[in-house]
């Protein structure tokens, strides 16, 4: 990797640990509350799937980047969670923004062990989101409506999306 991509790499990462700090209200489009925009996203391994694929289930749509520290910290919490909550309803959407291409992801899927469909996320559809930086969760409840949004990660972060897809699932 060249000087230029690394002194990128750690600004982005910069301006993305700074953005953490402003309230998620403030910044997601939609807010809480709202219809999830629709989406059409083809997975890493082929699979077309849209917003009305997950009607029914409670949905965590993970807006992330394989070279993002703050990332590759939820990934496992994910993991965990699908393995823990998948069974009663609950579905997980990785949305790699990725510039390297489908490889680069590809293994970083492998490496990560990620048990839950990945795609790389068109333009249109991180506009939509109002997706300025990553990590960027969006929970969405049984009848496609936003009932949260999490920017960055921590372990309160996990509790409380934990916590919120619990309740979700009991409804």
């Amino acid at each position: 990797m060249n000087l230029d991509r690394q002194f990128y790499r750690y600004v982005l990462a910069l301006v993305i640990g700074i953005s953490t700090l402003v309230p998620a209200r403030l910044q997601a489009l939609p807010n809480p509350g709202q219809e999830a925009p629709n989406f059409k996203v083809v997975t890493t391994s082929g699979q077309p799937v849209s917003l009305r694929n997950y009607r029914g289930y409670v949905l965590v749509m993970d807006f992330f980047a394989t070279w993002c520290p703050p990332c590759r910290a939820s990934i496992p919490h994910l993991i965990a969670m699908n393995r823990k909550y998948g069974k009663q309803g609950l579905q997980i959407l990785g949305q790699s923004l990725d510039e390297d291409g489908e490889g680069v992801v590809k293994s970083f899927i492998a490496e990560q062990r990620i048990n839950y469909p990945v795609a790389l996320t068109p333009e249109k559809v991180a506009v939509d989101y109002g997706i300025n930086s990553v990590p960027v969760m969006f929970v969405i409840d049984k009848n496609g409506k936003v009932a949260e949004v999490y920017r960055g990660f921590s372990d309160e972060v996990g509790r409380s999306m934990e916590n919120l897809v619990k309740r979700l699932l009991a409804e």
